[in-house]
């Protein structure tokens, strides 16, 4: 299913403001497909444009579905052939050339997946066109950004810059970005849509209070920043007052009596995010259409931003009220610590000058050395991020809008960026966590994203040069709002498949994961990511899940993620000791995994499982979009998990997982010694057949076989319901477990012994035969070597 590049814009009511729509997970998620590769898709209204999103357009389809765990349905192909050749005999005059074809040619995906939402590519050998990703300003001068005027000889966070707006955008980006959006395809893809977005928001009620168990009122607030930014964006392109109008009567209903308690409560401070994002979302409104505004509006936002926000801040560091201790300030390595610092520094560089009560100017000497210290080391040394692939899109959102409000403000970052000196790697997790059929999305997903999205990807892209970046996610979903317009550095130029290597391993013993694929632009690639990592340190949103795995092939996903169990659930969040009630809920449990259980018990939280070997042959895609994988192109992920499950009699628990016969199959296999039972498990939504030692995975038209090779004697595959077992500890009193409907377990069951289980899975690939698929040979995991597995 594809929605083509046509422009029509929709728009429906997110949950808080329908009463007809409820979900388990009170907060759903709109970018669920995407988040988790787990979902049964609702019909998907044809005509819809690949930019319109932003929460609220995608909302009732995730919200209505968003109980589910795996990805239903094969995607359509939807291409288009394009080609250009690059033109001038100069080097220079060669770049200019490709640049303006690129320009003629306008976005480049021809469309976007209406189940994962990630981009479709042209079939294409146009490699003339799209080469090695670069920023060029010689040859595209007419779309680079000028100067910032204001360049202070010794920055410091209470001096501001003397023009407004302060905040991302200054007056100098503003007067260009007219100009710069008529000569850039995706600048003006992302401006029609932002106000296509901006429309559909008008027409809405203001934002109904929802408080949603321990998600709060983060949804209300989200939304509302999300709405006040189309708002003051539109009206600054325009200068139309019914936008500020419009802006106005949204922040009036933040603090209305109609909405949530009175007092200082009202922002919910006890959830100190919702808070943050309040704050943040009055600091634009108070910076963007600070020209505008009456003395009396200032006053009234100014002054309900520093009680509810600024001064429930100041008593957050303080540790000065028990209701709202600032813990997020200790330690908190992760979003909770990247979103309270940003929102709160947002809103005092908004009013610095203005704000007589001194709570600015205090908490700009705290913010920054607190996110600095906690915040920025929320990417590990290989660059992943420390909570989980989707919380990487709420921790960055706040860390970029806190760097770029500090340098277009003060004219510095303090460092923010560059104190941890493994950030700038972060671009390369999100990229290579992205597969075909979605994210690899271990453990939570997060409520509403609404004003999150993954444009931090241009700001880091820019401001690190590294350019593949930006071109990874001008192509993405999420990519038309405010911020894109303005952390985009339209010189950029390439592909950012040229060059990129198809596999990627991330080392770093937190998480110790591997990202594998055949291409990075053909919608049906082979992918396959795995992970090891400890079941600790995720900031309380990690499952145990050592020796987790995802598997795409042939458009859809087939082994993946369930994401996350209601965060209504009573001790969801309790803490990640072996005896949390977390762990007690299905999806969080290690059967609610895709790895080996063994004695039917929850993994170690104490494990720490070891790499054994990550080998690549080291492929690297070129300019084309079709990629000609060799015959003997692979990639093997080997690790030692015994310390997961040492304590139920596992001697020895070793995993890998390689590519096969140029990227077409996948052997996933486990090495065993255990005076324990073992249940091999793996979640799919595919109507699965089993024949003995084999199954038959069908999702639409498209199929998957999964062997056991050498199977002992008497084992078979079999499937179950994706419930809790039988023998599991009960639940909470009261309590419900998260339902999984349309998710199929399969399962290979095995009696204590010792084995080399081996598993082949073989994507039913169009044009190949029977015969074309290899049938490896039988290595033990400690002898795996690039070569090992070429015979048959």
């Amino acid at each position: 299913m594809a929605s083509n590049n046509n422009y029509a814009y929709n728009a429906t009511y997110n949950h808080s403001n329908a009463s007809n729509i409820h979900t388990p997970y009170g907060s759903g998620d709109p970018y669920y497909n995407e988040a988790t590769g787990f979902i049964t898709p609702n019909p998907v209204k044809k005509g819809t444009s690949k930019w319109v999103k932003i929460g609220i357009p995608v909302a009732l389809v995730v919200v209505a579905a968003a109980v589910v765990g795996i990805v239903l349905g094969v995607r359509a192909h939807n291409k288009s052939s394009s080609s250009a050749s690059a033109s001038g005999s100069s080097a220079q005059g060669a770049a200019g050339g490709a640049a303006n074809a690129q320009n003629d040619i306008g976005i480049y995906p021809t469309a976007t997946d209406s189940l994962y939402l990630l981009p479709i590519y042209p079939s294409t050998t146009n490699t003339a066109l799209f080469t090695s990703p670069t920023f060029n300003p010689s040859a595209k001068s007419s779309l680079a950004w000028p100067a910032d005027p204001f360049q202070p000889a010794n920055p410091a966070p209470t001096s501001v810059r003397p023009d407004r707006p302060r905040l991302i955008a200054p007056s100098y980006k503003w007067q260009a970005l007219p100009d710069m959006i008529k000569n850039d395809p995706y600048l003006k893809q992302w401006n029609d849509t932002i106000f296509g977005n901006a429309t559909a928001y008008y027409d809405l009620p203001v934002v109904k209070y929802f408080m949603d168990g321990d998600s709060g009122i983060l949804d209300n607030a989200r939304e509302i920043k999300m709405r006040v930014k189309a708002f003051a964006y539109v009206y600054r392109m325009t200068n139309d007052t019914k936008w500020v109008d419009r802006a106005y009567k949204e922040l009036q209903n933040a603090v209305s009596d109609s909405f949530g308690p009175s007092g200082d409560l009202k922002w919910n401070p006890t959830h100190f995010l919702d808070t943050a994002e309040f704050t943040a979302a009055f600091g634009y409104a108070y910076d963007w259409l600070y020209d505008v505004w009456t003395d009396d509006q200032k006053t009234q936002i100014r002054n309900n931003m520093i009680f509810y926000g600024l001064n429930r801040g100041l008593i957050a560091y303080n540790n000065s009220d028990n209701l709202y201790t600032g813990w997020w300030t200790n330690n908190t390595q992760g979003n909770w610590n990247c979103v309270c610092n940003g929102g709160l520094t947002v809103g005092a560089l908004a009013i610095l000058g203005d704000d007589t009560s001194g709570a600015a100017e205090q908490l700009l000497g705290m913010t920054i050395d607190n996110a600095k210290n906690n915040c920025a080391q929320a990417v590990t040394t290989d660059g992943s991020w420390t909570e989980t692939a989707n919380y990487w899109y709420f921790g960055t959102t706040g860390h970029a809008e806190m760097a770029s409000s500090l340098m277009t403000a003060t004219g510095s970052d303090y460092d923010l960026l560059t104190v941890n000196p493994d950030f700038w790697k972060t671009g390369l997790f999100h990229m290579y966590i992205t597969g075909p059929g979605s994210l690899f999305s271990w453990g939570d997903h997060g409520p509403n994203k609404f004003s999150t999205t993954a444009n931090a990807m241009f700001l880091y892209g820019d401001y690190f040069k590294h350019p593949e970046y930006v071109l990874f996610q001008r192509d993405q979903h999420d990519a038309p709002e405010p911020w894109s317009m303005f952390w985009y550095n339209p010189t950029v130029q390439g592909a950012f498949w040229d060059g990129m290597p198809l596999d990627h391993f991330f080392t770093d013993q937190l998480d110790q994961w591997a990202s594998m694929r055949s291409s990075w632009t053909d919608e049906n690639a082979l992918y396959v990511a795995m992970k090891f990592g400890k079941n600790q340190g995720h900031q309380t949103h990690n499952d145990l899940d050592v020796g987790d795995f995802v598997l795409d092939a042939l458009g859809t996903r087939w082994a993946g993620e369930l994401g996350s169990g209601d965060y209504r659930s009573e001790n969801y969040f309790s803490n990640d000791t072996q005896e949390s009630e977390r762990w007690l809920y299905y999806r969080k449990r290690s059967e609610g995994q895709n790895t080996v259980l063994f004695n039917a018990q929850n993994q170690l939280v104490t494990a720490l499982p070891q790499i054994l070997q990550n080998l690549t042959t080291g492929e690297s895609q070129g300019s084309s979009t079709v990629m000609d994988v060799p015959s003997d192109s692979t990639a093997l992920f080997t690790g030692d998990l015994t310390s997961a499950d040492d304590s139920y009699g596992v001697t020895s628990w070793k995993r890998g997982i390689r590519l096969l016969n140029g990227r077409k199959q996948v052997l996933l296999q486990d090495d065993i010694n255990t005076s324990t039972s073992v249940m091999w498990r793996m979640h799919t939504n595919a109507t699965v057949n089993v024949d003995g030692t084999s199954a038959t995975l069908t999702i639409g038209d498209k199929k998957l076989q999964m062997t056991i090779l050498n199977p002992p004697s008497g084992v078979e595959m079999t499937t179950a319901a994706a419930v809790r077992l039988s023998t599991d500890p009960p639940l909470i009193d009261g309590q419900v477990d998260q339902p999984n409907p349309g998710v199929t377990v399969v399962e290979i069951n095995l009696p204590a012994g010792q084995y080399s289980l081996q598993v082949l899975f073989n994507p039913q690939w169009d044009g190949m035969s029977a015969s074309d698929f290899v049938t490896p040979p039988s290595v033990p995991i400690d002898s795996w070597t690039l070569t090992s597995h070429n015979s048959n």
